[in-house]
């Protein structure tokens, strides 16, 4: 995986411009939400954006060749210890 590291100041109210580069390749627009989400694997905060069309996320998971019937889900739930308690 190739690095593309930026950096910002940080202002006296907690403010970050974020470098042109990245919105760039992040795609984000003015008024556009982001998301900061630390991976305890890596010990680092990922940004992420939040603001997208629902239209972008048409064929991200791919459709199961397999059928699985209203009974199967049911049994699969109730061998999973499935609990409405929590």
């Amino acid at each position: 995986m190739e690095r593309h590291d930026e950096a910002a100041t940080v202002t006296s109210k907690s403010q970050v411009a974020i470098p042109v580069e990245m919105c760039n390749r992040l795609g984000l627009k003015p008024g556009d939400r982001i998301e900061f989400s630390f991976n305890d694997a890596t010990g680092r905060y990922e940004v992420y954006p939040i603001t997208r069309s629902l239209s972008l996320l048409k064929g991200i998971v791919k459709k199961s060749t397999q059928m699985v019937s209203i009974d199967d889900m049911n049994r699969t739930i109730a061998e999973q210890g499935f609990s409405t308690q929590r």
